[in-house]
């Protein structure tokens, strides 16, 4: 019976092709033609050992050349495919740190398309004829947009915040309120980037209250400087007490020390008339006369991911003079989208039409209750075994930005009794394109504010094999 069982196995393997029968083959010819020999080669030879492995194990597989050849195939695709991908923002959140955050103005990827398809005049100056910098493409207009003195932009505002404390306070104190010791994503503390920038902190106050006494009392003869960190991921509330940064800015002027505000987020634009009053505008940061300010570019203000320094001259050449400057320094590809994006700013309500970021979060309400209706119409009449409904319902920002903020939107609810929730959503999150949406209250809800205009026929579609049976 062993011995029968060893004859039948190998005369299985001995069936199995050989990876040059396969390459020589009409199949592997044609792949040959299309994708690269080394993914041809290794997708044949995973296929062979899979099945190999399946006739020893004793595990039923199907050893015909269709199936063999059609799974060659799909691990050829798989192995020659983009592991960065597109997909489709079904959850509401705006500046999605997990998809990219910003989605880039049609203005900044075209200039992007522009610049990166030739050379260009990087670090080359016209008039001059000779070397030029790369932070000059954008300073021009960052001072006309923030009326700072100065500007550079480094790859992340992160780097931006170590830069400016390894420049002005390597070996000395930084006076922070406790209250400020912000957490940023991926773990990244306040007191973790001072200290690998070298400086030394000095907190004061507490977690909810820090006067303008707690700041006083800690100058010393060895501090450099005074940090203020606005709390654009959190808030506390209830008993609570800060400083302004006016008046900070009026102590280190007294005590000779200079002030550095690191914003975060970066916001160019005034939000209350859109109900949003606790994000401080970057010109009002500036008019302050605060020393240095910092922030995000990819988050409010919508472009690509940079960091941005601005602020008084004096301190803005240390900064430019540091050589961590080069280590952390922005590409051509950045500053295109960059430039770009700030060329929209120019005017405030084509920024707003035209910044996916603003347009998505400034949004009516009308606006997103049509679109939902539209999807859900075009839903309806292609899936017959499911319950779709517009609902009613709030999204976020994201991005660490605007966290007390709840953003009134509408929704298509998706539930049936013939798959669970949870295997929708996976299916949707594995389709191509990939649709990320959120569970609900054993729904599937697709939150049309961060659905666009473009995604419409790939989440219609998606949504409908999703549900097929």
């Amino acid at each position: 019976m062993v011995e029968k069982e060893m004859n039948e196995k190998q005369k299985l393997l001995s069936g199995l092709p050989s990876v040059d029968e396969i390459l020589k083959s009409k199949n592997g010819i044609d792949w040959l033609k299309v994708y690269p020999r080394r993914f041809v080669l290794q997708a044949i030879r995973e296929t062979i050992d899979s099945r190999r492995k399946e006739i020893i194990g004793d595990i039923s597989s199907n050893l015909s050349e269709e199936l063999i050849i059609a799974d060659i195939e799909n691990t050829i695709e798989k192995l020659s495919s983009y592991s960065l991908n597109p997909l489709i923002n079904a959850t509401g959140i705006v500046i999605h740190t997990n998809f990219g955050r910003s989605v880039l103005s049609k203005r900044a990827l075209e200039n992007i398309k522009r610049v990166s398809g030739s050379y260009s005049n990087l670090e080359y100056d016209f008039v001059e004829g000779k070397r030029g910098k790369r932070y000059n493409h954008v300073k021009r207009i960052l001072r006309e947009i923030t009326n700072a003195e100065d500007a550079l932009v480094v790859n992340n505002n992160a780097a931006a915040v170590m830069l400016c404390l390894n420049t002005l306070s390597k070996g000395k104190e930084v006076i922070v309120s406790r209250g400020e010791l912000v957490e940023i994503g991926g773990s990244f503390r306040m007191p973790e980037i001072m200290a690998a920038s070298g400086a030394i902190l000095r907190e004061v106050g507490t977690t909810n209250k820090t006067h303008f006494f707690d700041y006083e009392n800690a100058i010393n003869e060895n501090t450099s400087l005074i940090l203020k960190v606005h709390k654009s991921n959190f808030r506390v509330a209830g008993f609570t007490e800060d400083v302004s940064i006016e008046d900070l800015v009026d102590l280190g002027s007294r005590h000779q020390v200079p002030v550095m505000f690191d914003l975060g987020s970066g916001c160019l634009i005034d939000l209350k008339p859109y109900g949003v009053y606790n994000e401080p505008v970057v010109k009002d940061i500036v008019k302050s006369k605060v020393e240095i300010t910092t922030f995000s570019g990819d988050k409010l203000l919508g472009g690509p991911q940079c960091g941005v320094i601005v602020g008084k001259k004096e301190y803005m050449e240390r900064i430019q003079k540091n050589p961590i400057t080069r280590a952390i320094r922005i590409d051509k590809l950045t500053l295109a989208g960059f430039e770009a994006t700030l060329q929209e700013y120019i005017d405030e309500e084509k920024a707003i039409r035209n910044i996916p970021t603003l347009r998505m979060l400034l949004q009516k309400p009308g606006e997103l209750k049509n679109r939902a209706y539209r999807i859900a119409k075009r839903l309806k009449a292609k899936l017959k075994n499911a319950q779709i409904v517009v609902v009613s319902d709030s999204s976020r920002a994201g991005g660490g930005a605007l966290p007390e903020v709840d953003l009134p939107t509408y929704a298509v609810s998706i539930k049936t009794d013939e798959i669970s929730v949870n295997d929708i959503e996976e299916r949707l999150r594995k389709g191509v394109p990939p649709i990320i949406a959120r569970i609900k209250e054993d729904s599937l809800i697709i939150d049309v504010r961060t659905v666009r205009q473009e995604d419409l026929e790939g989440l219609v579609k998606g949504v409908s094999l999703a549900l097929s049976i």
